[in-house]
């Protein structure tokens, strides 16, 4: 059996909630040893936040697969002493503990280096170790706010939060790529590089277009609830047996032939309102009650057709279930099984998809799972386990 391209790779992780574990968890699809570190008792509060999967949480399951948990105090001296051996023999250390509270534990990244040279450590936070807000708490929603996505989703009436946690899956993508950018280096060094990564700043460089379009405009994108706030036509419409397809233009070319194939009209492809992008932008309304028409004429299936002849992208606005039975996904066999504490799940196999590579898919562990056989892999004998146990420490 091919190798996986992390084995041999040791993760150590003091993570909780969503952006640390997702990151962790993508190193772990591709073999790396991740050691999850948990209170001791309920373990990452992750666990807590929904029942629905088996009684368990959808946010844990998801995030957790392939990983070994261990429960520590790590405020207990016996419980740093377990940490400190097992990064003594890890390669990476991810932490998103509460502002500050690394560094206090003595667990800040230059002090790590002094100890251990060679581990990368990444440090996951709100709005990053030092500046203004260095402690101040960040949940997603509360980063979407501050970076204005919120003010960009929703209708012109009201905003609306993205109904996913777009701050912390940022920030875990980008300590996931910054750890493998830093394994890279220390090949070539022989040296740790410090990875640090903020909610926030995850999430400003996903503003990148709006924030741009503000800038140098003077004013910001409209809240158009599921239309594109600077394309059009680009969004939703009704069909005439009350099912919705969405359309998007991407350029001239497809506008032309949309006007001709779709709406039976070529004329209206060169009518001054709607001639080019910020003409139909500025003219949105008018452009959508023509495009409306026609789709009322229509059924879905027949206006989906019409605009497949145009050569138009289009796509139907699915609810989470059918999104769960989408052709696609079984069609391209993306489906696995997995064991969690509380029964099988399915799962997906990780989006990139190395050729001749099959990612690991291991079960998810239950609170402290691996605790034992963690430490006497350390060393420690069945006395000395029921001694830290006792104390508190595990």
């Amino acid at each position: 059996m091919t190798a996986l391209p992390l084995e041999g790779i040791t993760v150590v992780s003091l993570e909780q909630a969503v952006a640390a574990p997702f990151a962790t968890r993508q190193l772990a699809d591709l073999g790396a040893r991740v050691i999850k570190v948990e209170r001791p008792g309920a373990g990452d509060f992750a666990r807590g936040y929904d029942e629905s999967v088996h009684g368990q949480s959808s946010y844990f399951v998801w995030l957790n697969r392939s990983k070994e948990s261990v429960t520590l105090d790590i405020k207990s001296p016996g419980g740093r002493k377990v940490l400190e051996r097992l990064l003594a023999g890890a390669d990476v250390f991810v932490q998103n503990l509460a502002p500050g509270a690394a560094r206090r534990l003595g667990l800040g990244a230059d002090e790590l280096a002094e100890r251990h040279p060679r581990l990368i450590v990444c440090d996951i936070s709100g709005y990053g170790s030092h500046g203004p807000w260095a402690d101040r708490k960040a949940y997603d929603l509360l980063v979407q706010c501050e970076t204005g996505v919120v003010s960009l989703t929703g209708t012109p009436e009201e905003a609306a939060k993205v109904g996913i946690s777009i701050a912390d899956i940022a920030a875990g993508m980008y300590a996931y790529s910054g750890i493998l950018t830093a394994l890279i280096r220390r090949a070539a060094t022989g040296l740790g590089t410090p990875v640090e990564i903020s909610l926030f700043e995850a999430l400003s460089e996903w503003m990148g277009s709006p924030a741009y379009y503000t800038a140098y405009s003077g004013q910001q994108p409209a809240r158009v609830g599921a239309q594109h706030a600077t394309i059009a036509p680009y969004g939703p419409f009704t069909a005439g047996d009350g099912r919705t397809v969405l359309l998007a233009i991407q350029n001239e070319r497809e506008w032309k032939f949309f006007c001709e194939v779709f709406l039976g009209v070529p004329e209206v492809a060169t009518d001054e309102r709607f001639h080019r992008n910020s003409a139909r932008v500025a003219n949105r309304e008018q452009l959508n009650a023509i495009v409306a028409e026609r789709f009322a004429a229509l059924d879905a299936t027949q206006a989906t057709e019409l605009l497949d002849r145009a050569n138009v992208a289009n796509a139907r606005l699915n609810s989470v279930a059918e999104y769960w039975d989408h052709p696609v996904l079984s069609g391209r066999d993306r489906w696995r099984e997995v064991e969690t504490p509380g029964g099988v799940v399915k799962a997906l196999l990780p989006p990139a998809t190395l050729h001749g590579v099959t990612p690991r898919m291991d079960p998810v562990p239950a609170v402290g799972e691996h605790t034992d056989s963690v430490l006497r892999a350390l060393g420690y004998d069945d006395d000395a386990i029921t001694a830290l146990r006792a104390d508190g420490s595990l």
